[in-house]
């Protein structure tokens, strides 16, 4: 029998891209009706972060666009029927949809992306807001429901002087948006979490610094998401496939969605500074076959092979920290699923797995408030 067991939080980023686009029938709707046949056929509770500033905007301009009304309904009813099925909802917030508007049948979003260069007022507001609205919804289904667990808009937490005072204000007992080793720098992302002091175990963190780890107790708990290092055989094989698949999308007719992401992709996450194709294709494709590719862990971006590697390595950091039990979050965005195939086979697996239990953000809350796990100090 292993000497730790891990408890393995599912979660899904449950939104539309970052700048609004996307249908939300085909991106949102359809994949977590597929993610929950496959989590309720093996007995599995994951967690659907579910973006709210997304479901306000579409209530603000529901009445003067009629198309939107339904929508808003059936995002509700999604939410509320994962929940009845035992499925787990807590808070994602992007703030770029804080300022928006509706034309031509096209979100135009013009927030900044990070949730650090609001003013503390408005940050408080956005938070307080997508909370209350969560909570309203649910409380039907169970009075004693609660937000305890947030992930930031495109993982950006840290450096703020106040953001993780107000999900402390607002009783977040949680937050998972540091991914160790990650930096972004895009048009309208930039930071750098390659230095974190802690990115697998729950930590107190500085509270105006979350790459940090506090030296006594704090009111709020960082629980990182998982990262890992891709195998260079994997990394090769994924450049090629990805290539094989962009030249099938741009080969076929009526692929406005895949051309959309396509799109967006290269329009909202091309990194600044590396804009040559002889830069990109170091990047991109050169660099991981020789030394691996650092990823994210996103089973929306692994196959079957990547999953069993990503389920390896967390085996491999869990059993390394000597304790009898310790949480690991995966993320997800079910927008960008290419084949559901892989992850029913990767669950079917893991579910028989004697070293692994499920548990949703819920559970991870009350077992971190009980002291299950132990919380690290600097």
């Amino acid at each position: 029998m292993p000497d730790t067991t891990i408890h393995l939080a599912l979660t899904d980023d449950w939104e539309l891209r970052g700048n609004g686009s996307g249908r939300i029938a085909q991106i949102q709707f359809h994949p977590m009706k597929e993610l929950r046949r496959i989590y309720e056929s093996y007995g599995v509770r994951s967690t659907f972060n579910v973006e709210v500033m997304q479901q306000l905007a579409f209530r603000k301009f529901q009445d003067k666009h009629k198309e939107l009304k339904p929508l808003a309904d059936e995002w509700d009813d999604h939410v509320r029927e994962a929940f009845r099925h035992g499925q787990d909802i807590q808070l994602h917030v992007h703030p770029q949809w804080s300022k928006v508007q509706y034309k031509n049948g096209r979100w135009i979003l013009s927030g900044d992306w990070a949730l650090p260069n609001y003013d503390q007022d408005t940050a408080y507001s956005m938070l307080a807001e997508s909370k209350t609205y969560l909570e309203e919804l649910l409380h039907p289904l169970d009075p004693a429901y609660r937000c305890v667990a947030f992930r930031a808009g495109a993982s950006i937490i840290a450096p703020s002087k106040f953001a993780l005072s107000l999900l402390v204000k607002l009783g977040i007992v949680f937050d998972m948006s540091i991914v160790g080793g990650l930096s972004v720098n895009t048009r309208n992302l930039r930071f750098d979490y390659t230095d974190c002091e802690e990115s697998f175990l729950p930590f107190y963190p500085l509270m105006e610094d979350a790459r940090r780890v506090s030296d006594k107790t704090e009111p709020i708990i960082c629980v990182p998401i998982f990262h890992f290092t891709l195998s260079r055989r994997q990394s090769f094989r994924q450049t090629v496939l990805k290539a094989v698949r962009q030249a099938g999308q741009k080969s076929s007719r009526g692929a406005k969605e895949n051309e959309g992401k396509t799109d967006y992709a290269n329009q909202e996450w091309a990194e600044v500074g590396r804009s040559s194709r002889l830069a990109r294709v170091y990047d991109k494709a050169i660099r991981p076959s020789l030394a691996g590719k650092y990823m994210v862990a996103d089973i929306s971006q692994l196959d079957y092979a990547g999953l069993k590697e990503m389920i390896a390595a967390i085996r491999l950091r869990a059993r390394a920290t000597k304790l009898s039990c310790v949480p690991v979050i995966l993320t997800n965005h079910s927008k960008y699923i290419k084949d559901f195939f892989d992850i029913e086979r990767f669950i079917a697996e893991i579910s028989k797995a004697v070293d692994i239990k499920f548990a949703t953000l819920t559970e991870l809350a009350e077992r971190l408030q009980a002291g299950e796990y132990p919380v690290r100090k600097a």
